[in-house]
């Protein structure tokens, strides 16, 4: 958690989202990222999908043995990415901020654990007061 944490952290000082998360096979980091929507105007670079992305492509027998370790409950969009890519973990930071699609990768049988990290939740609160509008439109209100 300590990895997508400093993920997030860098988010927030290049004036992003401060959501990161990291990509975990047995025991080793293969693919870390952090929320680049706002530093490049993506629509799909969540921290979970820049993570993935940067891990590169992979056969799915290594995808079954990773865990997921994110900052923030994830979204459906990466959540869907999860389950399509047979992700059996995903490690979640805190979700009092956001409660993501957590009950859709439970149901998919991801292992969900919630950690409720306040490092995680102060990152969060920072930003939201920060940035209220970038913040209200990465979670589309």
């Amino acid at each position: 958690m300590e990895a997508a944490i400093d993920e997030a952290r860098k988010g927030f000082g290049e004036g992003g989202l401060p959501i990161g998360s990291v990509l975990v096979c047995d025991g080793r980091i293969i693919g870390r990222g952090h929320n680049r929507r706002v530093q490049d105007g993506s629509v799909i670079h969540h921290a979970e999908m820049n993570c993935l992305e940067s891990a590169g492509r992979q056969p799915a027998s290594v995808y079954r043995r990773c865990t997921v370790y994110t900052t923030l409950s994830p979204c459906p969009m990466c959540s869907g990415a999860m389950i399509l890519y047979g992700i059996g973990k995903c490690v979640v930071g805190e979700n009092r901020t956001f409660m993501g699609a957590e009950d859709l990768l439970r149901s998919k049988g991801v292992e969900v654990v919630v950690r409720d990290e306040e490092a995680c939740f102060a990152l969060m609160k920072a930003f939201i007061e920060r940035s209220p509008e970038v913040w209200n439109e990465d979670i589309g209100t």
